[in-house]
């Protein structure tokens, strides 16, 4: 399948998906579902709760406790072989609480939402599950939505796409129809929307053109799980720990059985099966006492906390060793948005009416206070109308599920919580000032106006850049 579907036009681009803009019919659909699949990221092999709980005995430290076990129970040392068997299982059941109460919290968070895509099917426009998608589908886009499949844009009304998850860019990408010259980047495919994308303005519509796997987000999907793991600076400190503590312990057993048979020996002036025996135990007893089978437990305890720490700051930590990684971390290279910051934006101060007003608060949570000279205020004509602007000359949409979060551009979701911290709640303002018209925001203007119905009068909005 051609994938420079942005280097076509629009006409090119649905006689090549063998698709109209009326959309495919559930015949051919279904047909297409077979042979391309379901429109879903693979996930590895499940890790089982068997797997996790073996993983926990699989360092080099452990396996040299197992071998003193053995070693106790040959030699007649029981209590040492329960005791050491108790200690390796308590730290295995601890180690598998851990890291299986992870595994299960991070599958509750794939499941926390099922996609849905607007599509048309037969002519008419229906709602299915997203991983029903196939190529060839025509999807309907609007402000909030998650794009659910590659898909080349046919038409649209202002849309912009946040493409901070697949390009790292803050900024919203802009979207056109028309098409691309064929070596343009992904980064510049300004006529295409992505898989994990999210509307922050307008609407539009659009063709599928890759589905699952072969995504731009599958590929890398791909790639990330081709990596192998590898161990953390404590796992192979303890690996190597565990060689070296294994070769002195030997070495000096050795020397140890060698010394007492040659004092025998030279001793005797002959060697006893009965003193040779005696010596080979010695030097065994040695062995397993010279191994410290707490360690094991106390490097498990000391993870645990730190995981439980990180847990406290909403980090969750799929494997015990993972934490320490962190603190032997001495750079971390990562584009900074929604990672280092949180891709949020807060109104901090307004200046109106000559006086500036400091406004307190965190985040897109609507609560926070006006200052003016270090006092609180309760708002006035002139705030209130510049808040009201910012409020209706906005295409964000402010919500709360379980948390307070934001379906558009970050810059409009600002305005739209300082209005909402002073009780301007933008539904309830464009019931009483419907909007009727609009100029969206350019970069010529640098100003966004809208056009909004008030006593049978007109009343322009306007926001952007003071200076144009």
């Amino acid at each position: 399948m051609d994938r420079h579907y942005y280097s076509m036009d629009t006409e090119e681009v649905l006689h090549s998906l063998n698709t109209s803009i009326n959309g495919l019919d559930e015949k051919e659909a279904e047909k297409r579902l077979d042979e391309y699949g379901r429109n879903e990221i693979e996930k590895r092999k499940t890790i089982t709760p068997a797997k996790i709980f073996f993983r926990q005995f699989t360092s080099f430290i452990v396996i040299i406790l197992f071998a003193a076990i053995i070693i106790s129970l040959l030699i007649g040392e029981r209590l040492d072989a329960i005791v050491i068997s108790i200690i390796l299982f308590l730290n295995g059941i601890f180690g598998f609480i851990q890291e299986y109460k992870a595994e299960k919290a991070i599958e509750s968070l794939r499941k926390l939402t099922a996609l849905k895509a607007r599509v048309i099917r037969n002519g008419n426009e229906t709602e299915i599950d997203s991983r029903e998608l196939v190529p060839g589908d025509i999807i309907m886009l609007e402000t909030g939505n998650k794009i659910p499949a590659d898909a080349r844009l046919l038409q649209l009304a202002a849309l912009q796409v946040d493409e901070a998850s697949l390009t790292g860019e803050s900024t919203p990408s802009k979207k056109i129809t028309g098409k691309l010259d064929r070596d343009t980047s992904i980064n510049d495919q300004e006529n295409m929307v992505f898989m994990g994308t999210i509307v922050t303005k307008g609407h539009g519509q659009a063709v599928v053109t890759s589905t699952g796997m072969k995504t731009e987000i599958g590929e890398i999907a791909v790639l990330v799980q081709e990596v192998k793991e590898k161990l953390t600076p404590l796992q192979e400190s303890l690996k190597q720990f565990g060689k070296w503590l294994g070769i002195v312990t030997i070495v000096i057993c050795a020397f140890v059985f060698g010394v007492g048979v040659l004092r025998e020996y030279l001793m005797l002036d002959f060697l006893g099966l009965s003193h040779v025996t005696e010596m080979f135990l010695a030097s065994v007893a040695l062995a397993v006492a010279a191994i410290p089978e707490g360690l094991p437990a106390i490097v498990t305890i000391s993870l645990a906390l730190g995981v439980n720490k990180m847990a406290r700051r909403n980090v969750l930590l799929r494997q015990l060793p993972a934490v320490e990684t962190l603190g032997c971390t001495n750079v971390i290279c990562s584009d900074k948005t929604g990672t280092i910051t949180k891709n949020e934006m807060t109104v901090r101060e307004i200046f109106v009416a000559s006086k500036l007003v400091k406004v307190t608060g965190q985040g897109y949570v609507p609560k926070g206070d006006f200052i003016i000279d270090g006092k609180a205020v309760a708002g006035s004509i002139n705030m209130d109308l510049l808040l009201r602007i910012g409020a209706l000359c906005n295409d964000a949409r402010l919500n709360c599920n379980d948390r307070w979060e934001i379906f558009g551009d970050p810059t409009e979701g600002a305005l739209l919580v300082s209005a909402a911290k002073a009780g301007l709640d933008k539904e309830q303002l464009e019931k009483i000032y419907p909007r009727t018209s609009e100029l969206p925001f350019d970069s010529e203007r640098k100003s966004m106006t809208t056009v909004h119905d008030y006593n049978n009068e007109k009343i322009a909005y306007t926001k952007g850049a003071p200076d144009i």
